[in-house]
């Protein structure tokens, strides 16, 4: 059996394209349910996220998707199996099957292994290391799972790409190095000034994307006192509610400074929200207590002046881009690692792959070639009642077990080497017709 992949990423295709092309809750519920209906017995799995689409395909007519003269037996040409799937992508999204065959990309066989593999390892997204694909990796895995779409080909794969993307997990630390700014600063400054979040007294400035992203590594981090301060109050209290924070208005930040012990700045103000003046007076009302400041806002929301108060750690925007930035270096020095890792694991795939799909014939061959040796053998002996010498007889034996070994090598060979490439089907069939091995294998 082959695996097959048709789809379009960030890296191939523009936005706007990739939104033509996505499939949304309802196609891919109906894709889904249509697909084994429309092509009897193959397998689906739907992955769409916002950087790419890709449908991933198995089993009935595209089994093998190699020759011609598989085509007769049930199986599809390449070309026969890329028209099919084309043609279906287009009639689940409505669109013209010239636009999808012009911005989708076919894989067959191992190059759409390595590309699922890469995939759930997040050594193919935009953000190189990111481990949010692997969990829609497996959602849209478990999703087909449910509307029972799956097979024994895809079942394998996934399986085996979330193995794999796991060791990449545990065996780099592609995934450890924090590449955006709240990250970083939630995940690596914070713990260097405070033992943990909770009981912290956090005032975060701003009700936009930056905001919202850094209460997301808040809450992750345990942050249970947080009081979002912004201009508009509708905003903010959407926030506060998704984020279970309270809220004040811009107004009462002075009050919010003295109580905080982290202050976060997020806005898009192109003033500072305090002078530096005010910010000393605010600072000596603090009892002397630690204050840990995080201006992640460009233009800045505090004057660099502020960190040389008495107890204030202030971390602006160019500290946490480098440090972004040297993350980055060392993901990408852990690239080849991981991708050796997942070289290993499609290796290892085909492997069980090819046992699985020669072991059955092979073992067959060698008990008709031992069939036929006994009866032969145990023919000659009988034919040679005067020679008792056991030691002739035993070279007898040897000699028929070599010529049985010699003869079964070659096409042995030829077969595990043609499923190590994900073609077993032609040669299976020619051995299961040649040798008379029956049709139950």
């Amino acid at each position: 059996m082959t695996l097959h992949m048709i789809g379009c990423s960030h890296h191939d295709a523009a936005v706007e394209v990739r939104e033509q092309l996505s499939f949304s809750s309802e196609h891919s519920s109906q894709a889904l349910a249509t697909f084994s209906e429309r092509f009897d017995g193959a397998e689906l799995v739907v992955l769409s996220t916002c950087n790419r689409v890709e449908l991933y395909a198995a089993g009935g007519p595209f089994g093998s998707g190699l020759t011609a003269s598989e085509s007769a037996s049930g199986s599809w040409s390449d070309e026969q199996v890329r028209t099919a799937l084309i043609e279906f992508v287009a009639e689940c999204l409505q669109k013209r099957a010239e636009f999808v065959g012009e911005h989708m990309i076919v894989r067959q066989g191992r190059e759409a292994v390595d590309h699922l593999f890469l995939v759930a390892a997040s050594l193919d997204s935009m953000v190189v290391g990111e481990a949010q694909i692997l969990s829609q990796v497996k959602q849209a895995y478990d999703l087909s799972n449910l509307a029972g779409a799956t097979g024994p080909l895809t079942h394998a794969a996934f399986q085996a790409a979330n193995r794999a993307a796991k060791r990449v997990q545990t065996e780099t630390t592609i995934h450890r190095r924090r590449l955006s700014v709240p990250s970083v600063a939630i995940g690596e400054v914070v713990p260097e000034v405070f033992e943990t979040l909770r009981g912290k007294r956090v005032v975060l400035c701003g009700a936009g994307e930056m905001a919202e992203e850094t209460l997301r590594y808040l809450k992750s981090g345990g942050s249970n006192d947080l009081c979002i301060v912004n201009r508009g109050q509708e905003r903010a209290a959407a926030l506060a509610q998704v984020f279970d924070a309270q809220t004040a208005p811009l107004d009462e930040l002075s009050d919010q400074i003295v109580a905080a012990d982290l202050l976060i700045g997020t806005t898009s103000a192109e003033e500072p929200l305090v002078d530096a003046a005010t910010f000393a007076r605010l600072n000596a009302q603090r009892g002397g207590r630690v204050l840990l400041v995080l201006d992640l806002a460009v233009p800045r929301d505090f004057e660099p002046v502020i960190g040389e108060e008495p107890g204030v750690y202030l971390y602006q925007i160019d500290d946490l881009q480098a440090a972004c930035n040297r993350n980055r270096r060392e993901r990408e020095k852990q690239w080849p690692k991981a991708k050796g890792i997942l070289d290993e694991e499609v290796q290892r795939f085909f492997d069980v792959l090819q046992q699985r799909a020669t072991g059955p014939v092979i073992q067959r061959l060698r008990q008709r070639a031992d069939q036929v040796k006994t009866a032969e053998l145990e023919r000659l002996l009988g034919k040679l009642n005067g020679c008792n010498d056991p030691a002739i007889t035993k070279e007898i034996e040897k000699s028929f077990d070599r010529l049985t070994n010699k003869l079964l090598h070659p096409p042995m060979a030829s077969l595990r080497d043609d499923a190590a490439a994900g073609h077993s089907r032609g040669l299976l069939e020619a051995l299961r017709h040649l040798f008379n091995l029956g049709d139950d294998l």
